[in-house]
């Protein structure tokens, strides 16, 4: 693995004292979580939105109407984990596809569908990144990415690390885009953000700040993106 410098290499060894000290218990049972005033169940080996932030973040910013949804959108929920802000996203979206690379996070987002009652709107695929939506375009797309350095030796760490991931979304997430589509991201002040920046700077893609949370070791912000280029239509083979 590689090394982490600085604020981050001591960030990375926060996340893992508290983990094994105060979480560990939470992660490797059923725990039924409280989020925005609806139940969530995760199951071992998923992210738990609650006691890593920037989940219940992304979905109280949807639950209090920071992003806007029209009525009768398509929304991609990418990496959705637990399910969290599909739902959330589903109480004004016609229809929510919801996909995770981790199979253990597909049942857990189908079960939190099911308890929440959205199983007519919410759809839950398994797939790495845009794989399981090849030829869909999207009004809007969530996304709550890895952003720490360092190789993920399993599943779950697949959710905090990758920096990688979050510049092949940005290469490939116009093309998912309809006109007029938007993008929101989820990141923290622990990411390289002036990296991150850049990278979709370079695909056409103006950032704002939607929101920010300040917490005493990190911030996190919401970042709503709009593409100021076209995007190219993928090419098809006959």
């Amino acid at each position: 693995m590689k090394r982490i410098p600085g604020m981050r290499r001591l960030y990375f060894f926060y996340l893992r004292a508290k983990f094994h000290l105060l979480q560990r218990h939470r992660h490797n049972r059923l725990v039924l979580e409280n989020i925005a005033s609806r139940s969530f169940l995760i199951l071992p080996e998923v992210m738990n939105p609650k006691l890593f932030r920037t989940g219940e973040f992304l979905a109280q910013t949807l639950q209090s109407g920071q992003i806007q949804i029209p009525v009768g959108s398509k929304v991609l929920d990418m990496g959705t984990g637990s399910g969290v802000a599909a739902i959330f996203a589903a109480q004004w979206a016609d229809k929510v596809v919801a996909v995770d690379l981790n199979p253990a996070a597909v049942r857990c987002a189908k079960i939190n569908t099911l308890l929440n009652h959205f199983e007519d709107k919410i759809e839950v695929r398994n797939g790495d990144l845009f794989d399981p939506v090849p030829n869909e375009k999207f009004d809007l797309i969530l996304f709550n990415p890895p952003y720490l350095k360092g190789r993920p030796r399993n599943y779950f760490e697949r959710a905090l690390f990758g920096e990688e991931v979050i510049e092949f979304f940005a290469e490939q997430v116009g093309r998912y885009l309809r006109p007029e589509g938007e993008v929101f991201l989820v990141l923290s002040s622990q990411a390289d953000l002036s990296r991150i920046q850049k990278s979709f700077a370079e695909h056409g893609f103006k950032l704002a700040t939607v929101s920010r949370r300040d917490y005493f070791n990190e911030s996190l912000y919401l970042y709503r993106l709009t593409c100021q280029i076209h995007a190219p239509t993928k090419a098809t083979h006959l």
